[in-house]
Parts: structure tokens; sequence; C-alpha cells
């Protein structure tokens, strides 16, 4: 018997946020916390910059410098996606990011000789999801295509 209190909303928040690879992003973000300033938030505290909504983007202009903070969630979204990786595969996966100081760009993850992933970054300045379920899901389906490819060429990956 569900609680007629939650909201499907925040029963859909609290399934996201139990994912392995938003577990890793979490897992990622603490570790970057020296000071312990982090040590008493909860998880959909330290994962809320990643949320933006409609509204929020549609205010981001896309002209000018990426922020600092959201090249820095950038950075932590593609190195969880390669720590899902090894985590799944057992292979290191390397992001490689490079990024033209207007928010265009790409990143690439390799596993030995193998290019597992590459995708194009484009409006980088408007990094964000509407909520923990879509941020749960672009993640796992960049670790899934990866996994994929290494799937399909086990030996290269290894090599």
């Amino acid at each position: 018997m569900t609680d007629p209190a939650v909201s499907p909303a925040v029963a859909e928040d609290e399934v996201a946020l139990a994912s392995p690879f938003l577990q890793s992003l979490v897992r990622l973000i603490r570790a970057q916390d020296s000071h312990g300033s982090w040590d008493g938030k909860a998880d959909a505290e330290l994962l809320a910059d990643f949320i933006v909504s409609k509204e929020q983007r549609r205010t981001i202009p896309i002209i000018g410098d990426p922020d600092p903070d959201v090249l820095w969630r950038l950075d932590k979204f593609y190195t969880a996606v390669a720590l899902s990786i090894e985590e799944r595969w057992g292979l290191m996966a390397s992001p490689m990011i490079e990024m033209s100081h207007e928010g265009f760009g790409r990143v690439l993850f390799a596993a030995g000789r193998l290019v597992v992933l590459s995708k194009t970054l484009r409006d980088v300045h408007r990094f964000g999801f509407e909520t923990f379920c879509k941020l749960a899901a672009a993640g796992t389906k960049l670790v899934d295509e990866a996994i994929a490819a290494i799937e399909t060429y086990p030996e290269v990956a290894r090599a």
C-alpha cells in the first residue's frame, strides 16, 4: 500500500536516486568533499544542481563562456559514466572532453584501444536535466551504449 501523502514524482525521484548510476555520481561528488561540508546533506541535495527546469533553461543565454559550476557538473557527470562502465565491466574507461570556450565540443570514452562512446556536446551552458529520473536515464543510457560496444569488441577493449 502506498502512502497517499507521497506524490508520484517524489516516489519516482526516490527510485531514481537509488539507481546505480546516480549512486556512482553521488559517491564521486562526496569524494570531492575534502572538508566535510557535504557530510550532512542528502543525496538529492548534492544532485540538485543537475536539475534544470525548462523555465530555468530558457533564461540561460547560449552566448558566452560556460559557468565554471556548469563545467564542474559536466565533468562529474561524464566521470560518473566512466566509473559506472568500470564497475559493470571491470575495464577502466577514460572520458576525454574537448570543448571550445563557447560551450560546444565532444566527449569520448576509451577502454583499452576501443572508443566505446562518442558524444557531441552542445549548449553546455544549459547542461542539466528536468528530473532525477531523466538524469539517471541519461547516464544509464550512456553506460549501456558503452557496455554494448565493449561486448561487441571485447578483445580490442582489453588490448
